[in-house]
């Protein structure tokens, strides 16, 4: 008789054991290439880009450079994204125009050789980087070579 009262209660505890091994229903996954946001190096020693990856592959952000012109080199210069997107792995990002320069990417965010996100390298953007020069008589050149851009440490 002590065992037909024991075994429901028995049944309702391995029950609720059972149910709290699955992760809710509701719970939200984390979203896609949210992780890829952060400091990366970009062609000098000092100088940057960040990269925040928002809602829907939507992707802000700037690149503080060093200006090597007449009249600003040496200044810190910011320029921030005009647009940009993040398409799966696939980035790309065009700056605005500072002081005549403007910048257009295109390329990938992969894992890079960092171990955790506290290493350098964690993750790599890689791709081609065009620099586009407005001259004095608004003529516009351009060069563009292959980049690979580093992230900074988390914890920095």
């Amino acid at each position: 008789m002590k065992l037909a009262g024991v075994l429901p209660l028995l049944l309702l505890i391995c029950n609720s054991l059972a149910a709290g091994q699955n992760p809710p229903q509701n719970a939200t996954p984390a979203k896609p290439g949210e992780d890829y946001s952060g400091m990366y190096s970009f062609l000098q020693e000092g100088e940057f880009v960040q990269i925040t990856v928002e809602d829907e592959g939507h992707v802000t952000g700037f690149v503080s450079r060093y200006g090597d012109s007449e009249s600003d080199r040496g200044a810190f210069l910011d320029q921030f994204f005009k647009q940009g997107k993040l398409d799966g792995t696939k980035l790309s990002f065009t700056t605005d125009t500072v002081h005549g320069v403007w910048y257009d990417f295109t390329g990938t965010i992969e894992r890079g050789e960092g171990k955790t996100q506290e290493d350098e390298a964690y993750y790599v953007v890689k791709g081609t980087l065009a620099e586009y020069r407005t001259d004095a008589n608004k003529k516009v050149t351009s060069k563009s070579h292959e980049v690979t851009f580093k992230s900074f440490p988390r914890d920095v």
